[in-house]
Formats: C-alpha cells, sequence, structure tokens
C-alpha cells in the first residue's frame, strides 16, 4: 500500500510540474493555424531586443559571477580558518536577500544613490549597471555563499593552508593555486545558480530602467500571444541547462575527488 501511495504521489508531482510546461510548449508551436511551426521561435529569435537584452543580461551575469566568487570565496574561507565561531552569524546575513523582498533593496539603492545623494551612482548609465550588478549579487549571495562553504567543508582548509605557509606561499598564492582549484566545483556550482538568476530577474532591472533579459519578457508578454510562450520555453531551456551543468560539475568534481 506504501509503495502505491508513493508511485502515485510521484505521478502526480510529474502531472503537476509537467502538464503546465507540455501545454506551454503545445501553445508555442500553434502560430500557424492547423499545424505546429517554429515560427514563434523564429519570430523571437530574429528579434534584435532578444539578443540585445539576452547578451546585456549574459554580460551582466558574467560580471556578477566574478565580483561574487571575489566576494564569497575570501570571507567563507577566512571564516572557516580563523573565525569558525561567526559562522551562525555570516550564514544569518548570507540569507537576508531570501527574507527582503528585491523591491525594498532595489528602492533602498535608488534612495541612496540617486542624483541628489553623495554618491550619484543612477546619473550614469555606467552607475547604474554597476548598481544593477550589486543588486544581483545580493539575490545570488545565498546561494553562492552555500555553494562555497559546503566545498570548502569538504577539503582540510587549516591543514592545506599550513603545508603552503610552510614552503613560503602568500595570502594571494594560496587562494589562487590552492584553495579555490580545490573548490572549482562548488564555484561553479554559485556560478550558474546566479546565472539563472540573473537571466530571469526582473523587478531590479525594471525598476532601474536598464534593459535586460526579464523586462524584455514581461513587455513581450503584454503586447503578443504566441512569442511569449516560446519566450518561457527558451527560459526554462536555459534554466534545465543550467541545473544540468551544475550536476555535471558535481559528479565530475566527486570522480575527481576519488
Amino acid at each position: 500500500m506504501n509503495r502505491v501511495a508513493a508511485y502515485a504521489a510521484i505521478i502526480f508531482g510529474c502531472l503537476y510540474f509537467l502538464m503546465p510546461m507540455i501545454g506551454m510548449a503545445e501553445f508555442s508551436l500553434s502560430m500557424r493555424r492547423g499545424v505546429y511551426s517554429l515560427d514563434a521561435y523564429r519570430v523571437v529569435l530574429a528579434d534584435p531586443q532578444f539578443q540585445a537584452t539576452f547578451v546585456y543580461s549574459l554580460v551582466m551575469a558574467l560580471v556578477t559571477i566574478i565580483f561574487g566568487v571575489l566576494l564569497v570565496v575570501p570571507t567563507a574561507y577566512w571564516v572557516q580558518l580563523k573565525m569558525p565561531a561567526l559562522r551562525p552569524v555570516v550564514e544569518f546575513v548570507t540569507l537576508l536577500p531570501l527574507v527582503i523582498p528585491a523591491i525594498v533593496v532595489v528602492f533602498g539603492y535608488i534612495r541612496l544613490y540617486n542624483t541628489s545623494s553623495f554618491l550619484p551612482l543612477t546619473g550614469s548609465v555606467t552607475g547604474t549597471n554597476i548598481l544593477l550588478m550589486f543588486g544581483y549579487a545580493t539575490l545570488a549571495l545565498p546561494y553562492m555563499y552555500r555553494a562555497v562553504d559546503t566545498g570548502l567543508r569538504s577539503i582540510d582548509v587549516a591543514t592545506l593552508t599550513e603545508a603552503a605557509q610552510s614552503l613560503g606561499a602568500g595570502w594571494f598564492r594560496i587562494m589562487s593555486t590552492l584553495i579555490l582549484p580545490n573548490v572549482l566545483g562548488a564555484v561553479l556550482s554559485g556560478a550558474f545558480l546566479t546565472l539563472a538568476i540573473v537571466i530571469g530577474e526582473f523587478t531590479m532591472a525594471a525598476l532601474l530602467n536598464r534593459p535586460a533579459f526579464g523586462p524584455y519578457m514581461q513587455i513581450l508578454g503584454a503586447n503578443r500571444a504566441y512569442e511569449p510562450a516560446a519566450l518561457a520555453v527558451i527560459a526554462f531551456a536555459i534554466t534545465w541547462a543550467c541545473m544540468g551543468l551544475i550536476q555535471m560539475v558535481s559528479r565530475l568534481s566527486k570522480h575527481k575527488r576519488a
């Protein structure tokens, strides 16, 4: 009876997640009356706005990932090596973006860094892009920190550091040639999660008036019928590709450590 209930729950869960996606994919193929076609995908992929916003979001994701790695890896390493008692405090701080809505964060940014403030970042395109990058890094912080922290816990940080110091290595060399390669799988997992967050983020990009992929999806959804469904399928494909890459990197890391 328990096995039947378990199979029933699995089937129900699969149908719950798959049926809307199947319906959306079927609708995205129905742009041409009476036959299935890829017309909606062709229109979306040929749209210059799609290409511009997608490239912009990819560049912002790359910059956010670099900033996140430079911020999180040394912090998590130092907490594990020198200040393990502060780990609950750091974990609490990194969890705050999950309970503070993105709209609150971005309104705080606009309030602090508007054109009449001491640091008018919103007064220029470059400054606004930097502000948006900080916002993306804040949203991705819980996932990036936990991925890196899990990777650091799987290695003996103290022994590796003492061995490197005994051979005359400095802190930069220890971080770049010893710690980072050992947690590369965890860093890549956090990077792929950051990419997925940045590609789909809407609130911050819209309120800062930047040409990102999230606002483009909203505008297209308000004015077209079949193209938004095609765009949603493309976004799902990107997200699932990121999840597949995370799984592949995790398995390769385990295989390499074994």
